[in-house]
């Protein structure tokens, strides 16, 4: 302002410290606040209409939540294969067990007639077969290799013996009485179908063998009162025979010994005190 006589002068101007403009919201605020007002304020149906979609339109309740939408997937089929291969496993244990049990009912008599082509003297020949009649010297008899009957005191020791010479029959025959099964086998025998009788019999109570000469059959098996003669050391029917007959087919009860015999190779008997 300009006074008179004196020089004009210029409004004084007091710094507040605030930058010009400061305490006016910006001119984008303002406008989303009028926009944000004026949408609530102008509008004044717009939350109805909210809340009107909110319910599922036309005020008739909340809308009902969708279902989850279940997406196929192929089956399981590990899980499935492992409790197949369980049910499998166990029905084959059964039945194992089953095929014992129904075995171990089965008499040794009715186990050893099973054996295609055994020769049952006890049925054929009973007569042939006189227990506990001792006699020494060399004896004959019908059955070639002998299967019972007249026989040396003395009985070849029958401890799992393989002879690698023939013996006498006297002896055996005794060995036989005390519930051995007696492996022979012709001279000529390849030495692998010898080693594969000789397997079995190795160091098993009960059993004993030797060459014998003049066999009709490669391999001839004996126990008191049966005979089975086959071609082949790995003829299945060789192991039925021992299993049926060995110590069940003692003259003499299964306590009968077989340790304490004649040792001794040689078709000749030994006439020694005993028996």
């Amino acid at each position: 302002m300009s006074t008179e006589g004196g020089s004009t002068r210029q409004p004084s101007t007091v710094s507040t410290g605030k930058k010009p403009g400061a305490g006016k919201p910006p001119a984008g605020d303002a406008k989303s606040g009028s926009a944000k007002t004026g949408g609530s304020g102008s509008r004044p149906g717009g939350a109805a209409k909210s809340g009107s979609a909110g319910r599922g339109g036309g005020g008739k309740g909340p809308r009902k939540p969708l279902a989850p939408v279940k997406v196929g997937q192929g089956r399981a089929w590990g899980p499935i294969a492992m409790f197949a291969a369980v049910i499998v496993v166990a029905l084959g244990i059964i039945g194992v067990g089953g095929w014992y049990v129904w075995q171990g009912n089965i008499s040794w008599q009715d186990r050893a007639k099973d054996i295609d082509g055994i020769a049952n003297f006890r049925e054929t020949s009973p007569q042939e077969l006189e227990v506990n009649k001792h006699q020494n010297g060399v004896l004959q008899w019908k059955m070639t290799p002998p299967v019972g009957g007249v026989h040396n005191p003395n009985w070849q020791n029958c401890m799992g013996e393989v002879y690698p010479e023939p013996i006498a029959s006297e002896h055996a025959v005794h060995s036989l009485e005390h519930g051995a099964v007696w492996v022979t086998y012709r001279p000529d025998l390849p030495a692998d179908q010898v080693e594969k009788l000789a397997a079995r019999v190795r160091g098993k109570e009960k059993l004993f063998m030797s060459p014998f000469p003049n066999l009709d059959r490669p391999i001839s098996l004996q126990a008191w009162g049966y005979q089975l003669k086959v071609d082949d050391a790995s003829d299945k029917r060789i192991d039925d025979f021992i299993k049926a007959l060995r110590i069940n087919a003692s003259a003499e009860g299964p306590s009968a010994s077989c340790a304490g015999g004649i040792t001794v190779t040689g078709t000749t008997p030994r006439d020694l005190a005993g028996g």
